[in-house]
């Protein structure tokens, strides 16, 4: 059957997440299948009721707050139940997903795997585990242009962000690309200092 199931479509910033979610929506609206589309209200890229993908697809979608309020909206009618920006949800994403494939929903969702420090998104990792299939999408690395970019690389004025800045920063092409594992960078400017206050200790000694 179509329903009982989960579709994770995931990757880095910039490979077609949700260009893939959309595609798979359209088609089933084609096949007139009852399909909701949610997203969270955290994803405040688009000033609208809608998610869009870079190439310009649009639909509406009815945002919520957090992941039980999903449960609210999905109704007996609903047969396809899509969720973009996944990673944003909190920890009932999880049994609220495992409810709609109880329910007999198919379930597509999309998100990234890894935050801008190359670990683990959220709950991506407990989402990956019960997906009844997975589909992990890579990127053109924007530095140096090889097609298996899988790291999402957050810039601030330009510059890759330190590691201790805030784990959630939403932004676009300004703020995220993608790149390699060969050509992302995490520079940790809190351990550099204490590197250096230790070396001048150090020093300091021999004085």
């Amino acid at each position: 059957m179509e329903g009982y199931s989960f579709e994770l479509i995931t990757g880095p910033m910039s490979c077609g997440k949700t260009e893939e979610l959309l595609r798979r929506i359209r088609r089933a609206i084609i096949a007139k299948k009852r399909v909701k589309v949610i997203s969270p209200v955290l994803d405040t890229r688009e000033h609208g009721d809608y998610i869009k993908s870079r190439n310009g697809m649009f639909l509406e979608a009815v945002k919520v707050k957090n992941s039980l309020q999903i449960l609210d909206e999905v109704t007996d009618e609903d047969q396809i139940v899509a969720i973009d920006e996944l990673q944003f949800f909190d920890g009932e994403i999880i049994e609220v997903i495992k409810q709609l494939m109880s329910d007999g929903k198919k379930v597509i969702g999309s998100g990234l795997d890894l935050d801008f420090k190359a670990e683990p998104f959220g709950k991506m990792p407990e989402l990956l585990a019960i997906a009844t299939r997975v589909d992990k999408l890579t990127a053109v690395c924007m530095k140096c242009g090889c097609d298996h970019a899988t790291r999402t690389q957050r810039l601030i004025d330009g510059q890759p962000a330190d590691k201790n800045s805030p784990l959630i920063m939403i932004g676009g092409d300004e703020t995220y690309e993608a790149r390699c594992v060969k050509c992302y960078e995490l520079p940790d400017k809190l351990k550099s200092e204490r590197k250096e206050e230790t070396k001048a200790k150090v020093l300091s000694l021999f004085k």
